[in-house]
Order: C-alpha cells, then sequence, then structure tokens
C-alpha cells in the first residue's frame, strides 16, 4: 500500500474531434478516427502517462531493466507498418501481472509480468501485442467515438491478474476492460506478426498465454476461489486465455528451415535480482502480516485470512465472503477518531457500538453499520486509528450477518495487535527477489521448492514461475527461477 495514494485519474484536457471515417491501413478496418492526427495521438499518452506511472506502481528504478525492455521494444517497433511512430517503453513498479497501451506509443509492462515470462520471445510476445493495439489504434479509435468519457480509460490491457477480481473496485482495473475480443485477438495477430518479423518464436506467445491461464488459476486457488480462475486473469471482456492460446498457436506460421530466436539465457540474467511480490515502497504482505517500514505500522489478520496487497489499501480475504480492507485517508478537520467516523467516514449511516479505544497508545474509535454487499445485507466493523498529521487508519471489517457474531470478536483482537514498528524491524523488512540458477543433474522439483519463502502451495507456485507441468521434472541445463529474501 503506497502511502498517500490517492488515484483520481484526470480527465483529458484536450479538445474532441468531430468523428469521421478513415480506413487503418494496419488493419484494413473503418474506424472513426480519420480526424485525430497521429501528433494529437502523441498528445494523449504524453498527457497521461505521468497519471499511468502513479496509478500502477511508478517506474521501476532498475536503470539496466528498463534498458532491456526499452531495446526489446524498439527492435518490435522497428517492424511495424509504420515504423516511424515513437515509442516509450515501460517497466511497472507492479507485482500484478499486467501489460497495457496508451495512444502515440506508450507501452507498459509489470514487473509481475516479467517475473512470469521465462524467455525474451515470450515477453516479445506481449509487447508486440500491446504494440499492436496502438499501431491498430484500439484506444484512439474509442476515444474517438467518446467511449472514454471518464478520463484515464484509454487503456488497452490484457494481462490482468493477481487478484483482479477481487481488487476490481479500483478504477483504473475496471479501465482496463475497454476492448473487445476481435480486438484483442486482432492485437495478438499483430504481436506475432511482429515478433515474427523480428526473429523471435511466435509458438512462444502461446505458452505465455498458457502460463497466464495457469496462474490465474493458481490465485483463485490462493484466494479460496478454486474454479473461479476467470476473475484473476482477465475481465470479462477478454478472451480466455486457452482460447487466445489456441488462436495464437494457429496464427504462428512458421518458415520452413528458418531459425527463431527464444534468448533465454539473455532473458533471465536480465530478470536475476528482480523484486518479486510487494516492493518497500507498498508494504510486505508476509503470510497474514502486513507490515510496511514507511508507515512503521504492522497488523496482523485472523485464521483463515489471505492478504492482498494494492497502492490503494490492504484487503484480507475471509471465509464466506467476509473482508478486511485497511486504507489510510485524511481526517478533513475531525477533531477525534470517534468524530471522524461519525462526521467524515461514515457520515450519514446509522450506526451502533460507537465507542473510543486505544490502539498501542493511540486514540481511536470503532462503531458497527450495516452494509449492503453483493448477496445482501453485511455487517461491517469500522475502526480508525489517528495517524501523523491528520491522518487516519481505517478498518473496515465486514461479514455476512449470519457470521457476525463469530467473526466480530477475532476483527477486534486483530486491530487491537495492530502497532508501530521498533527500528530494528523496520530495517529487517527485505523484499522477495528473482534468483536465477541452472538445473544440476538429478536436482527435483521438490528440491527447489524447500528454498522458497512462501511456504502456502509453495510447489504450485515454483510450477507456475517456470512453466513447469504438474508431475515433471525440469530438464538439466535449463534455467529456473526461484524467490529469495533479501
Amino acid at each position: 500500500m503506497a502511502r498517500f495514494a490517492h488515484k483520481i485519474l484526470l480527465p483529458l484536457a484536450l479538445p474532441l474531434f468531430l468523428a469521421a471515417c478513415s480506413t487503418n491501413p494496419v488493419t484494413g478496418d473503418r474506424q472513426m478516427t480519420g480526424l485525430m492526427p497521429p501528433e494529437q495521438e502523441a498528445a494523449i499518452g504524453a498527457q497521461q502517462h505521468p497519471e499511468m506511472l502513479k496509478e500502477f506502481g511508478g517506474r521501476y528504478e532498475d536503470a539496466k531493466l528498463q534498458a532491456y525492455v526499452d531495446r526489446l521494444g524498439q527492435q518490435l517497433a522497428a517492424k511495424t507498418e509504420v515504423p516511424g511512430t515513437r515509442y516509450t517503453f515501460t517497466v511497472l513498479d507492479s507485482p500484478i501481472i499486467n501489460a497495457f497501451a496508451l495512444p502515440g506509443g506508450y507501452v507498459y509492462v509489470s514487473r509481475g509480468l516479467m517475473a512470469l515470462a521465462n524467455s525474451e520471445a515470450e515477453l516479445a510476445g506481449v509487447v508486440g501485442h500491446e504494440i499492436g493495439h496502438v499501431t491498430a489504434r484500439h484506444s484512439a479509435d474509442r476515444y474517438g467515438r467518446g467511449v472514454l468519457a471518464q478520463g484515464g480509460a484509454v487503456l488497452a490491457g490484457i494481462f490482468l491478474g493477481q487478484g483482479a477480481g477481487q481488487l476490481a473496485q479500483q478504477g483504473a482495473q475496471a479501465a482496463l476492460a475497454s476492448f473487445s475480443r476481435g480486438q484483442e485477438l486482432q492485437a495478438d495477430n499483430l504481436g506475432i506478426r511482429y515478433m515474427t518479423a523480428a526473429g523471435y518464436d511466435p509458438r512462444e506467445m502461446a505458452g505465455f498465454l498458457s502460463s497466464m491461464g495457469r496462474h490465474a488459476q493458481l490465485e483463485a486457488l490462493l484466494a479460496g476461489q478454486p474454479g473461479k480462475a476467470d476473475q484473476f486473469s482477465y475481465l470479462q471482456t477478454h478472451p480466455p486465455t486457452g482460447d487466445r492460446a489456441e488462436r495464437a498457436a494457429a496464427a504462428a506460421s512458421l518458415t520452413p528451415g528458418a531459425t527463431y530466436l527464444i534468448r533465454q539465457d539473455e532473458y533471465m540474467r536480465a530478470i536475476d535480482g528482480m523484486i518479486y511480490g510487494d516492493s518497500p515502497d507498498h508494504g510486505f504482505v508476509r503470510g497474514r502480516v502486513f507490515a510496511h517500514a514507511g508507515l512503521g505500522i504492522r497488523f496482523e489478520v485472523p485464521d483463515g485470512f489471505r492478504l492482498l496487497n494494492s497502492d490503494q489499501a490492504v484487503i484480507g480475504l475471509g471465509p464466506g465472503g467476509s473482508q478486511i480492507v485497511f486504507s489510510e485517508a485524511q481526517g478533513q478537520g475531525a477533531y477525534s477518531a470517534g468524530d471522524y467516523i461519525t462526521n467524515v467516514w461514515a457520515k450519514g449511516a446509522p450506526l451502533g457500538d460507537l465507542r473510543p479505544l486505544t490502539i498501542d497508545g493511540v486514540p481511536a474509535a470503532t462503531a458497527v453499520t450495516r452494509l449492503s454487499g453483493q448477496n445482501g445485507p453485511v455487517h461491517a466493523r469500522l475502526v480508525a486509528i489517528a495517524g501523523k498529521t491528520g491522518l487516519y487508519y481505517r478498518f473496515l471489517l465486514t461479514s455476512p450477518l449470519e457470521q457476525a457474531g463469530r467473526l466480530d470478536g477475532a476483527f477486534v483482537s486483530s486491530v487491537q495487535g495492530f502497532r508501530r514498528l521498533s527500528a530494528a524491524e523496520k530495517a529487517g523488512l527485505k523484499p522477495y527477489r528473482i534468483k536465477v540458477a541452472q538445473v544440476k543433474p538429478r536436482q527435483k522439483v521438490a528440491d527447489f521448492v524447500a528454498t522458497l519463502p512462501l511456504k502456502d502451495y509453495a510447489e504450485e507456485r515454483f510450477r507456475v514461475l517456470n512453466n513447469i507441468p504438474p508431475g515433471t521434472e525440469p530438464r538439466p541445463g535449463v534455467w529456473i527461477k526461484t524467490i529469495i529474501e533479501g
């Protein structure tokens, strides 16, 4: 959870254009973008670029990795039908598996996506797909049609994951569902065209899409919702990964006798040491504990809850649809925690059990109310804890009415454990990082799994991370990714 992360996308302060039809030379499609010149698309992208950095974790501060992705992207961009277009490629400091594009050649990939990829050719497929959205003018066309009325919704997202279904309340995540299945498949085909022209093996794109599907299944399993992988991969407007993988494989025509690049060695060297999972700026989830050195705080959720970290909030998913949402907000002049709950946070709501608390020596307050949930009313406990300079830390703890009696005590006990970190604890918080190694003779999956700091579903995590199918072992000499702390 980034500190003071207020995620409001600014509306586009650009003139609107009258709709006019033209034919896109890349796709042959008739599009209503005829009165939006390329320089205007570039202006849209340039205006929104800073907002996208704020919204999706910021730029990952690794100059070598950024340069590596930029070189790959520029190589692919040179193979498009409009090679003179200027492109800006950015690696985002986000663990969520994601990639998207803005008009004007702004292309983004998250380090979470790069952690899942296993070769330069796989990454080329993703970047090529996003370039395809730009050359096909998908986002520019929607902007010209007036579809993108809410400013930041000019995104061309394809690879959503890691709890995206649960975090859909984040407005930018919903904005990523901007394109039709036909447009996504069209971008797949363009991406295959560009990566093949650059010499990469187009079959690797199909392999990565299959990895995406397996990752979505893992995320659903980790969230306690097996069978709901569609909520953790793409929003509903995107084609299933299996369907896309089959189509991508069919579109990957190869020239007999030609040699195509995969470049696994180069890719593994590039991502060696990259942060995996939460970054220090956003705090760390360690099992049921969330700790943030910058904020200097920690708390632990009850048994049966799994924590998901985002820029805006930390969300604990529990049994029966129960949730814990931790966030930070301005006090807006409230003179106490109780006043903040009554007159700012839950103003106008019927409250019960309103009482002051002291948590870790800090003034706090709590109250209960009822909220409307997807499946009917839910019991909600609100807790506000005074922070620094007019800020409040907030816990919103919800549960189905029939479970409120059982869970409310655990909620209160969990919040009472909120405390400030010692200097030693702050210094001891280290991120997880990718560590690459070559498989030695007789090394098995179990040998690598035993070293992972992540213990829940450790084997499944390792297999998905390295695209090793269940029941198989890695071949000696191939590169694999492990996870270390430090």
